[in-house]
């Protein structure tokens, strides 16, 4: 009798966690590695969030609270989804976790059955697909063409939907690719979903802060308040107010499923840390000028990325919209041999090679469901930045035919 459960089998470790770890370990042993492998603002948690933190471990506020979050963080959250969304939600619509990972893995648990379907569009944060099939549901995958930005369409949409989806996941700006799904695109998608009210909405806002030029952020339940009833609005601290390692993702949806989640909660990590929800009530509540002073930073570093990898011998980079992420495609570079003796037959073998040889870590395009690709986290330093982008550039003019 085998003593692992087997739906462990159905799943695999993030590639993103492998290739930050494997960065870490050859730093570790002397190695000079570039890591651009994390999806992490190098930028420090602001310093009114952590005083507001050690105010609440002086006060004793260090005791288990309320299974999904304190009344005081639940009030922010609503306060600012009506202050940035236009949506109102009450207290008891809100669930607080230990970061957004798990805020959308309690709801595919309490919603999912055997051989229900989630629409996941590609490429797509490593971790939907996963999620789901520990859920016991079944990830169906849209591809979002790089001619088409990245982005579905609404024909798209409708084909992939069955009588058996009990989920559209949507992510703008998304993770791997940056790229985000403009007022008018959203509305598209939101009128196919109008179609098949059996559908339910997961939206994925957690780069909302992260955008450049005149792209505006819009989330489905704004955009179409039909699909209110039928939406999760999923977001957290972590990226915007530079917060990964305090673990705070929060949610807001319909009453049921929200006592759904926070029963699943009750029986896995219960609260989340009560220091890092007080200082989450300060990240929403507190000076929010910050943000455009961060998004100017990640402007600029992402125009230098997306700059340097043109340049790059075989690879091709769109410019994003959002996040803090780059997606090239390095169909030029497929069926070549690098300067160190490997051939290079898909994306996994370029990332593997470039770590090797020239100590640049990306995460390759497969764990993100779309080929031949890669992703470069450009959130770190311009000097590391230019660094990483001239090793880049070294392997790829170094590939040669076999």
């Amino acid at each position: 009798m085998p003593f692992l459960s087997e739906t462990l089998s159905r799943v695999r470790p993030s590639s993103t966690v492998a290739v930050t770890q494997k960065a870490m370990e050859l730093r570790a042993a002397g190695r000079n590695v570039i890591g651009l492998g994390a999806g992490e603002p190098d930028f420090d948690t602001p310093d009114n969030v952590k005083a507001a933190a050690i105010a609440a471990i002086e006060a004793g506020k260090t005791k288990y609270t309320a299974v999904d979050g304190i009344p005081e963080l639940k009030q922010a959250i609503c306060a600012k989804f009506q202050r940035d969304n236009g949506l109102h939600y009450a207290p008891a619509q809100v669930s607080v976790s230990t970061g957004g990972k798990q805020v959308l893995y309690n709801a595919l648990m309490a919603t999912l059955n055997p051989d229900d379907e989630v629409i996941i569009p590609a490429p797509y944060w490593v971790s939907y697909p996963d999620m789901v099939r520990l859920g016991g549901g079944t990830p169906v995958i849209v591809t979002a063409r790089q001619e088409n930005g990245f982005r579905i369409t609404p024909e798209d949409l409708e084909a992939a939907i069955t009588p058996r989806t009990k989920w559209f996941i949507f992510n703008s700006p998304a993770n791997p690719t940056g790229a985000g799904y403009g007022r008018d695109d959203v509305k598209r998608l939101t009128d196919v979903l109008l179609r098949h009210p059996h559908v339910w909405v997961m939206s994925d806002d957690m780069y909302e802060h992260l955008t450049f030029g005149g792209f505006e952020f819009c989330t489905p339940a704004e955009v179409e308040p039909a699909l209110y009833d039928r939406t999760l609005t999923v977001n957290g601290v972590s990226k915007a107010y530079a917060m990964t390692g305090w673990r705070i993702g929060y949610a807001a949806g319909p009453e049921h499923l929200i006592a759904a989640m926070r029963k699943l909660q009750s029986q896995s990590t219960t609260n989340p840390c009560s220091i890092s929800q007080y200082a989450a009530i300060e990240a929403l509540n507190g000076p929010q000028d910050f943000l455009s002073e961060r998004c100017t930073v990640f402007r600029k570093r992402r125009d230098l990325v997306v700059r340097e990898l043109n340049a790059a011998k075989g690879v091709t980079c769109e410019t994003p919209e959002g996040a803090f992420y780059v997606y090239p495609c390095i169909s030029g570079c497929i069926g070549k041999t690098s300067a160190g003796g490997t051939r290079i037959d898909d994306d996994e073998a370029f990332a593997t090679a470039l770590l090797e040889e020239e100590g640049v870590a990306v995460v390759f395009g497969a764990a993100f469901g779309l080929s031949p690709h890669f992703r470069v986290s450009y959130a770190t330093s311009d000097a590391q930045l230019t660094e990483a982008c001239a090793r880049i550039r070294k392997f790829c003019s170094g590939l040669h035919a076999s």
